[in-house]
């Protein structure tokens, strides 16, 4: 999945619309993917740092701010059927770090009250959660020292349309991990592109 292509990607930063057309010669791969074998594409991402993201039509921008240190916590990407996330994090070269963060998961999950299912999908075990209305699907993917995850969050009604979509960000999603060595499940930095952090600069001023 991560080293069939050896070909570093082009990306655009800054809010743009989904990307899905692909060079013809990588309609047969999909990602998510390493930077260091990213497909050389014309997929528009909007570049968060650690993680290049193809943006839906018409998608909005959360972000979520640290309030100690000024830091990006996380970005969420609002549609009309939901909401969707997708985070970066550092991974033992072992991998198989979602499977430690799913059965947390899980356990949590329960303990809020919120009904549960466990299936296998792309990736290995997706997890879905309703509670009040809401359903949640959670999408792990451990990739070389480094673990994606991804959330779609929404009325029980758009489940399958908000579920479709994470799905596509994470097959076009490219990874940023860097060579420093970080502990296991330390969160990879989120940088907004210069636009969008000086919109909320002027927001917060």
């Amino acid at each position: 999945m991560f080293g069939r292509r050896r070909k570093r990607g082009r990306h655009s930063s800054g809010a743009v619309d989904t990307g899905q057309e692909h060079d013809e010669v990588f309609d047969d791969v999909e990602g998510p993917w390493d930077s260091t074998v990213a497909p050389d594409d014309d997929v528009q991402r909007l570049d968060l740092g650690s993680v290049q993201l193809p943006m839906p039509d018409e998608a909005q921008l959360q972000v979520e701010m640290d309030q100690q240190d000024g830091s990006v916590r996380a970005v969420h990407v609002l549609t009309s059927v939901g909401q969707l996330t997708v985070s970066a994090f550092a991974a033992p070269k072992s991998g198989g770090l979602w499977k430690e963060v799913g059965a947390e998961l899980i356990a949590g999950l329960k303990e809020d009250g919120a009904r549960i299912n466990r299936e296998n999908g792309e990736w290995g075990e997706e997890i879905t959660a309703r509670n009040q209305g809401v359903q949640i699907l959670f999408v792990g993917v451990d990739g070389p020292r480094w673990m994606l995850r991804g959330v779609a969050a929404g009325p029980e009604e758009h489940f399958a349309q908000n579920s479709e979509a994470l799905r596509r960000m994470l097959r076009g999603t490219v990874v940023v991990r860097g060579e420093q060595p970080m502990p296991p499940r330390t969160p990879l930095p989120v940088e907004l592109p210069e636009a969008i952090a000086r919109h909320i600069q002027q927001q917060q001023g």
